[in-house]
């Protein structure tokens, strides 16, 4: 899920009257057919004739990625944030919070990358100055491993968000790369579209937007089309995976799932746990008449024994911000003409989000979460990974569900599910707490070498099993391995 790291201001309010800008369906079906913008590109750095990759970037634009209104290609000596936070090809703001600050940066990987957009009228992205949604980016290496991955973004971030974690560890083994920023962003995610639900369901048009297009673009860029295609992402990018896959398979050879969000009509969701842990926290944060009983409330909720000094961080950063907007884009209709309830309510306040209830609100919201929703049919191999102490999705009330919804689907033997001792939603709060927590990037990046072997060997991953925190192992000193074999009694 999580919005970004950094506090941003509260949305603007809205007209009295919802009206929901930006509907991603306009101007959809002609865009495959609109040939692409091409902007002037960024100066061409100096390279070597002998190498062929460098005479393939000589003339970059010619390098399209279909169906795009503006695009820009750029030829650069770095592709991975070695090189991209100098060059500008990247934000780092955009990835802030998201890995531990010893995770390695891999150099040496030359090559193109496209900047553009689709056609699209939401502006909540500000990137380049295009003020425009639908961004995208691209990143072709000189050296091809003949393999392409593509993601979307947790949170509401853009399309950068995965430089750190992702990008640069399948760059660096010779993937091509693609993301996508979902179709809108920030915390305003909600105004886009025209009824509950259109702003998430866009996430999932986009990702398999970009995926047809960027395949194409691939194999003009290498004059064959990819061998096989993966599609990974975290948390709110997760969700994307386990729907992709659901709902698309003929485009992905498998994916990898990062704590990925959970949504099915019948719960859990976040709209079930969120509001019991708002009407709690406070009482137990208290330390008086009522705290032990509101802390078996949170543990109920789905947070488990000894992630309590995280309960603090989550209950000012992310656990209120995150149930007003996504209530606020399945269920519009509960504060009336308020936009996202009111912040930090008390219970008994009119409206007041800690005292939601999803079950009782009316059969509409229960058919707009219906329409995103996830039901276990993957079409294709998944490795999902999730941390035990994640307390902003609860492994409980998140992976540990979509697992047995595979179970029950049949579709068991095309999963895997590593479930992370130690680890938290965000990896920075590993640097943070460092006896407590592990990263888990190294293990997402363990995940995809595993998926790897198993779609190209046939090599059968470990069982799905609690992977333990070894011990006395600090974050740092995991924050580039982690072994997901299956250890004895784990």
């Amino acid at each position: 899920m999580h919005p970004s790291v950094r506090p941003r201001p509260h949305p603007r309010p809205r007209p009295p009257a919802r009206s929901r800008s930006g509907s991603w369906r306009r101007g959809v079906p002609a865009a495959l057919a609109l040939a692409a913008l091409v902007l002037p590109a960024a100066p061409a750095t100096a390279v070597s004739p002998q190498d062929p990759g460098s005479r393939r970037c000589a003339h970059p634009q010619k390098v399209r990625v279909p169906g795009a209104e503006r695009q820009r290609a750029s030829c650069l000596d770095e592709l991975t944030t070695a090189g991209t936070v100098a060059s500008g090809h990247t934000d780092p703001a955009d990835w802030a919070g998201l890995t531990p600050k010893d995770l390695a940066v891999p150099k040496g990987v030359p090559g193109i990358q496209i900047d553009g957009y689709f056609p699209d009228t939401s502006t909540t992205n500000t990137n380049h100055g295009w003020n425009h949604d639908s961004q995208f980016v691209v990143r072709l290496p000189d050296r091809w491993n003949g393999g392409l991955v593509v993601a979307g973004t947790p949170g509401n971030r853009e399309q950068y968000a995965n430089d750190r974690a992702i990008a640069d560890h399948v760059l660096s083994r010779g993937y091509a790369y693609a993301a996508t920023d979902k179709g809108n962003t920030g915390l305003a995610f909600h105004r886009d579209g025209r009824k509950p639900g259109d702003a998430i369901a866009e996430w999932n048009h986009r990702l398999t937007q970009l995926t047809r297009s960027v395949r194409a673009t691939v194999a003009r860029r290498y004059g064959r089309p990819p061998s096989q295609t993966l599609v990974t992402g975290i948390s709110n990018g997760g969700y994307l995976v386990r729907w992709q896959l659901e709902n698309h398979p003929e485009l992905y050879d498998g994916g990898v799932d990062w704590e990925g969000t959970l949504w099915r009509p019948d719960g859990p969701t976040l709209l079930d746990f969120l509001p019991p842990t708002l009407r709690n926290h406070p009482v137990y944060a208290s330390g008086g008449e009522g705290a032990e009983a509101a802390r078996a409330a949170l543990h109920t909720a789905g947070f488990p024994a000894g992630s309590e000094f995280l309960w603090q961080y989550h209950h000012t950063v992310y656990w209120d911000l995150t149930q007003r907007l996504y209530r606020e884009e399945l269920d519009p209709g509960y504060d009336g003409p308020t936009e996202a309830g009111t912040p930090f309510c008390t219970t008994g306040t009119p409206a007041c989000d800690a005292d939601y209830d999803y079950a009782a609100r009316p059969a509409e919201v229960r058919k707009a979460v219906q329409r995103i929703g996830l039901t276990g049919r993957i079409g294709k191999p998944l490795v999902t990974l999730h941390g035990t102490l994640d307390v902003l999705l609860p492994i409980s009330r998140d992976s540990d569900v979509y697992a047995r919804m595979v179970r029950e689907a049949g579709r068991g033997h095309l999963h895997r599910y590593y479930r992370i001792e130690g680890g938290t939603h965000t990896d920075a709060l590993a640097d943070t707490y460092p006896d407590r927590l592990r990263p888990l990037t190294p293990c997402h990046h363990t995940a995809t070498r595993i998926l790897e072997d198993w779609l190209t060997s046939a090599k059968q991953p470990p069982a799905s099993h609690t992977v333990p925190r070894p011990a006395g192992r600090t974050a740092a000193s995991l924050a580039n391995t982690c072994s997901l074999e299956e250890a004895s009694g784990g």
